[in-house]
């Protein structure tokens, strides 16, 4: 009797037990997390920096995002590209070249942060200036083209790459993730031809719009590879794409 009441419990509870795909793994969760925030800082750095120089008193675009760093707004500017940087860092991929990615685009975005562009003359928010050095302007922008580049090169090349079956949201995800980095890379491309010949004294401060443009494309893609859209349809018995 006592065997059968045992059994019968035991069945019941085997019954009402979830199935352990409906339960989150905290390591997916975390790598959610990480690619949302990454993907947040992206898009919001440009209207965070223009926002925070009004609110304190700059009323004047700069000519870039990267000449925020001597206004009032720099704190921010540095604290973002920091946290970037440490996302990227602690972000671990699915591969050793996943991580050597991420990795090399962290240090990237510490470049960007810690060797400002040089001084803009013409505005009158900066509150301070540094001498003029063309190695520091030069590591600056080295870094700058070398974080976008890379994070192009994730966005087309490793967050299209899927384990099992693709499922349809994963096809649409591989176009944005595409026309993602084909985005950051015309808006990169474009940076130094306007500087040069369309609007070579940043009248009309296309420099900024431009990495503005960069930057949503890259925090667009992130904001995607964490699912905050087009996340995958469950399928009972049948594997899905991995993303």
């Amino acid at each position: 009797m006592k065997n059968t009441l045992y059994l019968a419990i035991n069945q019941n509870l085997t019954i009402m037990k979830l199935p352990d795909n409906t339960r989150e793994n905290p390591e997916v969760i975390s790598y959610r997390v990480i690619r949302r925030s990454i993907g947040f800082l992206g898009i919001l750095l440009p209207f965070g920096l223009v926002a925070m120089a009004y609110l304190l008193g700059c009323r004047q675009l700069q000519p870039s995002i990267s000449h925020y760093y001597y206004t009032m707004a720099g704190s921010l500017l540095v604290g973002v590209l920091c946290a970037v940087g440490l996302f990227l860092i602690s972000y671990k991929g699915f591969s050793p070249l996943d991580d050597f990615a991420t990795n090399f685009a962290g240090i990237c975005a510490f470049g960007v942060a810690f060797l400002p562009t040089e001084n803009s003359d013409g505005s009158v928010c900066a509150l301070f200036k540094y001498p003029d050095s063309g190695l520091r302007s030069g590591l600056h922008y080295g870094s700058a083209s070398l974080l976008f580049l890379t994070l192009a090169f994730i966005s087309f090349f490793l967050f299209t790459r899927s384990k099992g079956e693709k499922t349809k949201e994963k096809y649409t995800r591989n176009v944005i993730y595409r026309v993602c980095a084909v985005l950051m890379l015309l808006f990169i491309v474009m940076v130094p031809i306007c500087s040069k010949w369309i609007d070579p004294n940043d009248k009309h401060q296309l420099t900024f719009y431009l990495e503005a443009g960069a930057l949503i494309s890259f925090g667009t893609s992130w904001l995607v590879k964490g699912e905050m859209v087009l996340k995958d349809k469950p399928k009972v018995g049948n594997a899905t794409a991995k993303t």
